[in-house]
């Protein structure tokens, strides 16, 4: 991790919630007590921040500084305003392409993902605050450069997001194995957003409840998934070809 992602003390992870610098995670020792800890904590809370209660030695691990029970990680990025950024697209012409990541959680998939979908031209990827991959300096990494020239969108649930892309005319498809048809199926013509699960679950089963389509790939071998980056990259070549066809 790039220290100039990493924030130790109180006070100063206190300032920068307030400064509204976009934190990724905060760490904070287990049992800590205080004034200061406790306007910590409601800070947290009233943000909807991710927090894990470790034990101290995991914050000396994290750093050698005096952290004082409190570490935080935050963003490389600025995230962007999921109503204005689906408003810009549409304004713009292009036919929509957006993709929302259900609970994500590799650092190297994420990255990796967000290159291919540099790569195919989508006009945003959508996640959730809390459950899903850290953006951080691995993801920076694996994504070679690619998620500082692609919309990034952090969303309180991915429900929400999905309801919005639906009444905004954008056609939501789940990559599902439980799907009966495959992506060869699908129109993918019109304005999209595909939905792609965890790299253990897939795409929830509340999520796929909601979508208006959900589609998979055909499988030939005996292995019956695949790596979800490899599986999105399948998806959005797919539009691709539609779309050039």
């Amino acid at each position: 991790m790039k220290n100039d992602t990493l924030l130790f003390g109180i006070r100063a992870i206190i300032e920068a919630i307030n400064a509204g610098k976009t934190i990724d995670k905060v760490f904070v020792q287990k049992g800590l007590q205080g004034d200061l800890a406790k306007q910590l904590m409601q800070l947290i809370k009233s943000q909807n921040l991710t927090v894990s209660y470790v034990p101290v030695e995991k914050l000396n691990k994290l750093t050698k500084k005096n952290h004082q029970g409190a570490v935080a990680y935050t963003s490389p990025i600025d995230f962007h305003n999921l109503e204005d950024l689906v408003l810009s697209t549409l304004e713009s012409g292009k036919t929509p392409l957006f993709l929302l990541l259900d609970q994500l959680s590799d650092v190297r998939n994420f990255g990796a993902i967000i290159r291919t979908a540099e790569c195919t031209g989508v006009n945003g990827i959508i996640i959730q605050k809390k459950g899903g991959a850290p953006v951080n300096a691995d993801t920076v990494k694996t994504s070679t450069g690619a998620i500082f020239k692609i919309p990034i969108c952090k969303v309180d649930h991915i429900k929400d997001a999905l309801f919005y892309l639906q009444g905004s005319g954008i056609n939501v498809v789940a990559a599902s194995e439980k799907a009966s048809q495959t992506l060869y199926d699908v129109d993918f013509k019109i304005p999209t957003a595909i939905v792609m699960g965890s790299e253990g679950k897939g795409v929830s089963n509340s999520v796929l409840k909601l979508v208006n389509d959900s589609a998979k790939l055909p499988m030939l071998g005996e292995i019956a998934s695949l790596n979800v980056s490899v599986a999105c990259g399948a998806f959005l070549y797919e539009v691709i070809r539609q779309r050039m066809s």
